[in-house]
C-alpha cells in the first residue's frame, strides 16, 4: 500500500432500505499500511478515522496471540507484578452486551478489582461455555501494572501516552464516545468497530450525561426503529472497521463507536491522548456551563446566542471580525497569552461571585 490511504468501500445508501439496515453494507473505513511519525501527526490532524494494517506486527504479544489464548495468558501472567486489575462482568443472559440496566440509573454489569492472573485464568476457563458470565479486564494501565508488557511491545507514534490493557471474551461495549482520541490496536482476536461522526448524536438516542460514559440506547444490531426512528440517519452516516490482530484504528475525539469482540478470546491496547485542557477552557464544562446558562432561556433569547455562537466561535472568524481592527478586536480576535489569562481572571471572578 506504500502509505496509501485507501478510501472507504461500498455505497453508503445501500446500507439502509426501509426498516433494513444492513452491518454488512456500511462503507469501510479508509485503511493504510503503518505510517512513520511525521505520517500519522498528519492523520490525526483530518480528524478522520484510519485503519492503520499490521502496526503492531513486530509485537511479542501479537506473536503469542496468534499462537494461542493460551499462550497469550502465560505471556501477560508471567509479567504480573501483583496489582490488582479493573474487573467487568456481565450476566450470560446479557449476551456480553456491556450496557445500560433497564432504568438507565445503573449499568447492566458490576465492576470490582481483582488480580491480574486470577481473571486471566477465569477468562479462558469460561471460554466455549454458553451459560458463562462474560468477564473482561477493562483500561488496565500497563505501565504501573504490567510495565514489561511496555518495554517489550513499544509504540514510537505516541512516546509518553499510557497504555491500556482490555482482555475478554465476545463482548459487545454499547455505542459511546471518548474526549480524547483514541488509537485501538488489536493483540488477538478480531474486533468491529461501528463509527458514527459526532454530528450524529441527536440520533443516537444517548443516554443520561450524569452516569458517564453516556451509551445509545439502540442496538446497532436489533435497531428499534419504531422507538428510534431517527437512528436511520445516524446509521446512514456510519462507517465500519474491521480489525485483526496486528491492526489498529485511529479514533479521532468524539467520535461515537460500538465495539464488537468477535472471537472467543479478544485482546487489546489502546492509546488516549489529546484531552489537555484544563480549567475553564475545559470544552465539557463550558457545554456544561451552558446548559445551565442558556438552554432553559426564552426562545428568542436562545436565538440570539444561537447566532453569536455561529458567527463567533463556529462560523469563520475573519468574516465576522474583518470590519474591525485586529488591535481592538479583544476576545473575538487572536488573543495574546497575556489577554487570555485576563479574561480567565475575569471569568474567574465572575464564578466566585455566583451565588450556589
Amino acid at each position: 500500500m506504500d502509505g496509501e490511504v485507501i478510501p472507504p468501500e461500498a455505497d453508503p445508501g445501500v446500507a439502509v432500505r426501509g426498516d433494513v439496515l444492513s452491518l454488512d453494507a456500511l462503507p469501510r473505513v479508509a485503511a493504510r499500511s503503518a505510517p512513520l511519525a511525521h505520517e500519522f501527526e498528519a492523520i490525526v490532524r483530518t480528524e478522520r478515522p484510519v485503519v492503520l494494517k499490521g502496526l503492531l506486527d513486530a509485537w511479542p504479544a501479537v506473536a503469542a496471540g496468534r499462537e494461542s489464548a493460551a499462550r497469550l495468558n502465560a505471556y501477560l501472567k508471567a509479567m504480573d507484578i501483583g496489582a490488582q486489575a479493573p474487573v467487568m462482568e456481565a450476566p450470560a443472559s446479557s449476551g456480553g452486551r456491556f450496557g445500560y440496566g433497564p432504568d438507565l440509573r445503573e449499568f447492566a454489569f458490576s465492576k470490582r478489582q481483582d488480580g491480574i492472573t486470577e481473571t486471566l485464568e477465569r477468562i479462558e476457563r469460561l471460554m466455549g461455555d454458553p451459560t458463562a458470565p462474560f468477564v473482561a479486564i477493562q483500561m488496565l494501565p500497563l505501565a504501573s501494572h504490567l510495565p514489561e508488557f511496555v518495554r517489550q511491545n513499544a509504540l514510537p507514534l505516541l512516546p509518553g501516552v499510557m497504555p491500556r490493557l482490555w482482555v475478554g471474551g465476545p463482548l459487545r461495549t454499547q455505542t459511546h464516545n471518548d474526549r480524547d482520541h483514541n488509537l485501538a490496536c488489536v493483540v488477538a482476536g478480531r474486533r468491529r468497530f461501528l463509527l458514527f461522526p459526532p454530528e450524529q448524536v441527536g440520533a443516537l438516542y444517548v443516554g443520561p450525561l450524569d452516569n458517564p460514559p453516556p451509551l445509545s440506547l439502540v442496538d446497532p444490531e436489533a435497531p428499534d426503529l419504531v422507538r428510534f426512528p431517527r437512528y436511520r440517519q445516524a446509521f446512514a452516516a456510519a462507517q465500519v472497521a474491521e480489525l485483526g490482530p496486528g491492526d489498529a484504528l485511529f479514533l479521532p475525539k468524539y467520535w461515537w463507536h460500538h465495539v464488537t469482540s468477535r472471537d472467543p478470546y479478544n485482546v487489546m491496547v489502546n492509546y488516549w491522548w489529546g484531552d489537555t485542557a484544563t480549567g475553564l477552557e475545559r470544552a465539557n464544562d463550558v457545554f456544561l456551563t451552558a446548559l445551565l446558562a442558556l438552554k432553559d432561556l426564552p426562545e428568542g433569547e436562545r436565538s440570539y446566542w444561537k447566532a453569536m455562537f455561529d458567527a463567533y466561535v463556529f462560523g469563520d472568524p475573519g468574516e465576522a471580525t474583518a470590519h474591525i481592527p485586529p488591535g481592538l478586536r479583544g476576545a473575538l480576535g487572536t488573543m495574546s497569552p497575556s489577554a487570555r489569562a485576563a479574561l480567565k481572571h475575569q471569568l474567574k471572578m465572575t464564578y466566585l461571585r455566583s451565588p450556589p
